[in-house]
């Protein structure tokens, strides 16, 4: 069970927290989550508000249990037409061998940021929690979502950015460890020799804020999260192995990805969205390099990279698919959400 500083903060029953995991996931997943007695989330960061609306609509008629909506923070820059050129000059080889041209499209960024929009839709269901990726939205707009009573959590992958969440009116921090899968939560600075370890960022970050700490990155048994507690993580967040599950939108080919992956076949990347994210190698990775600087910045890498993945996926291949996924897949099951909640909590 949820320690006694963070079960009122959330309200679920149990230490899981479903981590929000975009293009795999929808609603389906919250609700099993959340029906099992943790908290289902809802990754928001690349649905329309009307999209937004209507899954957070369906997990409300399916389960009275608390749920999370994510959304990202991110600052959003300016199309950079020169930048993407030279991306588009880098990427050439890779359509002309599927026979196509890449479009440029400076309307096609995927990832929106949190505003005041998506908060005039969701207002009048005040959402029990809401967690942020990136940092936190500007005050004014943080302030708005806590007074809907909306308990409000964001992740932090040093001592510094988790200082820094609790300093800026965040109720509770997510330790996010270099082993997680998908996008790097860190927002203070760029560089990755900055990332430790779970159980490194977990037992530094207890020690140094006094609001609750929810451990992610490498979590995938009833036995990791007796570690993660016993280090002083009031609960844990898992993505990684809900991707299997029945609920999950996890296509065919990043499935059988994840089902031969082994924890040395990760690693993190810049090249699919702009910011560093970990996923299973794959050609694109191999060839372009984990971290390329000719990628266009978050969330502008997306354009072409979708393009491209889109052409090799309807061959067949996922040369150029973002495969994210943490370090550790031993935990994921072809089972429902629902049942491997219950497990993860040590409940069968």
């Amino acid at each position: 069970m949820l320690t006694d500083g963070l079960k009122p903060l959330l309200g679920a029953e149990l230490p899981i927290i479903q981590a929000p995991m975009a293009g795999v996931q929808g609603s389906e997943l919250a609700i099993a989550v959340c029906r099992a007695g943790g908290l289902g989330s809802l990754p928001c960061g690349m649905l329309t508000i009307e999209q937004i609306l209507d899954e957070t609509q369906r997990i409300r008629q399916a389960t009275s249990r608390p749920y999370n909506l994510n959304f990202f923070c991110h600052s959003m820059p300016a199309y950079n037409t020169q930048i993407h050129a030279r991306w588009q000059q880098c990427l050439a080889p890779y359509f002309n061998e599927v026979g196509e041209q890449c479009v440029p499209n400076p309307h096609g960024a995927s990832r929106m940021p949190f505003n005041h929009d998506i908060a005039d839709v969701i207002e009048p269901l005040r959402p029990p929690v809401i967690s942020f990726h990136f940092g936190l939205p500007e005050r004014g707009l943080l302030k708005r979502v806590k007074s809907w009573g909306t308990r409000v959590l964001s992740s932090a992958t040093t001592v510094e950015e988790a200082r820094w969440l609790e300093a800026n009116g965040a109720d509770a921090v997510i330790a996010q460890g270099s082993e997680a899968g998908g996008h790097r939560g860190m927002f203070l600075s760029t560089d990755l020799s900055l990332q430790s370890p779970m159980c490194t960022l977990v037992e530094r970050i207890v020690e140094s804020v006094s609001i609750p700490v929810i451990a992610a990155g490498g979590i995938g048994n009833h036995h990791d999260v007796q570690q993660a507690q016993a280090l002083g993580a009031s609960a844990v967040q898992i993505g990684t192995s809900y991707m299997l599950c029945t609920e999950a939108k996890t296509s065919a080919l990043h499935r059988a990805a994840i089902q031969g992956s082994k924890g040395g076949d990760t690693a993190i990347t810049n090249i699919f969205s702009g910011r560093p994210a970990r996923g299973i190698m794959n050609r694109a990775m191999t060839e372009l390099g984990c971290i390329n600087d000719l990628a266009p910045t978050f969330p502008y890498s997306s354009i072409e990279m979708g393009q491209l993945r889109g052409y090799f996926e309807k061959l067949g291949k996922s040369d150029f698919s973002p495969l994210w996924s943490g370090e550790n897949t031993t935990g994921c099951k072809e089972v429902s959400a629902e049942t491997l909640t219950r497990e993860l909590a040590g409940l069968s």
